[in-house]
């Protein structure tokens, strides 16, 4: 069963990856977007215009099939009026989402032990809560609230098309400001495109994005924890701020329960992380939790 999901996933990967690809060169051959290097020199807005549809491209990509990659990654099963074991797990969705002026979102479950619910969606109105089957049979019915309004409030904030924008224009800057610098470096004074298509110029491309790529990721990371911070505010108003500090108290003290085959690509669907240390703390996209209830303690 697991090497089954193994290949379930890789094989996901590979499809996203190629759709991502295929999509990118029709809207490029479509915009008629030529090669940014010419004989005569580098056309800037060739240029840009590549960056932007390749950086923002899988980006937005990736925001429209959310919902299908949450559902494939973990077996999400959507509830429905039938489905009598999970009512009160609706009601509590449904209440919370028109306290927060939305429409109510698809709410599933997943097979899990640990104890986890993410949201995500294209927009307000094709959106998702999941919850592990974990959190349901370890937390209190005011905990999942407290849970439950975080991932609501996530929603009304529209945090998953405000991440999506963010990470594309990171991409797009990364790739444009790779590519200048390794040009300069590597020789764009001179109106000579062997110059330009050296070994030395695909190497500074590759350096340049990594070292651009990492200074992004903190960025991104650090709206991340922003975010978090905020859905737990807004949480608050929806339930209290008591109902939401303890889930978020219960989430410390089961945060160490987790499954040994959970997907790496899977970490940004959860509700809360280990507390990283040191320099690698500025990736965090979650901040610590204790953190998290201090603050909603000084309200």
């Amino acid at each position: 069963m697991k090497s089954m999901n193994y290949i379930k996933r890789i094989f996901l990967f590979l499809s996203l990856n190629f759709l991502v690809v295929m999509t990118i060169l029709v809207v490029l051959n479509f915009l008629h977007v030529s090669p940014y290097l010419h004989t005569y020199g580098i056309s800037y807005q060739d240029l840009f215009i590549f960056c932007f549809i390749w950086g923002m491209g899988g980006a937005l990509i990736s925001l429209f099939l959310s919902k299908h990659i949450a559902k494939w990654m973990v077996g999400v099963k959507i509830i429905s009026r039938n489905d009598s074991e999970f009512q009160e797990l609706l009601s509590m969705v449904e209440n919370l989402a028109s306290e927060a002026g939305l429409s109510t979102p698809q709410v599933g479950v997943y097979a899990s032990k640990e104890v986890n619910a993410f949201a995500t969606g294209s927009s307000k109105r094709n959106s998702l809560i999941a919850v592990s089957t974990g959190l349901l049979e370890r937390m209190k019915s005011e905990d999942i609230q407290g849970v439950l309004a975080h991932e609501i409030t996530h929603i009304a904030n529209g945090d998953m098309v405000t991440m999506t924008l963010l990470q594309g224009v990171v991409n797009a800057f990364v790739m444009f400001l790779a590519r200048i610098l390794a040009l300069a470096i590597s020789g764009s004074n001179k109106n000579n495109r062997r110059s330009h298509s050296s070994m030395s110029f695909y190497l500074l491309v590759t350096l340049f994005e990594i070292v651009f790529m990492i200074l992004g990721s903190m960025v991104i990371a650090a709206y991340s924890r922003y975010r978090e911070f905020r859905a737990d505010l807004g949480g608050a108003r929806l339930t209290g701020k008591e109902k939401m500090i303890g889930a978020l108290q219960t989430l410390r003290i089961l945060q160490e329960i987790k499954d040994s085959n959970t997907h790496l690509a899977f970490q940004t669907f959860k509700i809360s992380l280990p507390q990283k240390r040191g320099f690698i703390r500025f990736f965090a996209t979650h901040p610590p939790l204790q953190q998290r209830i201090e603050r909603l303690q000084k309200l």
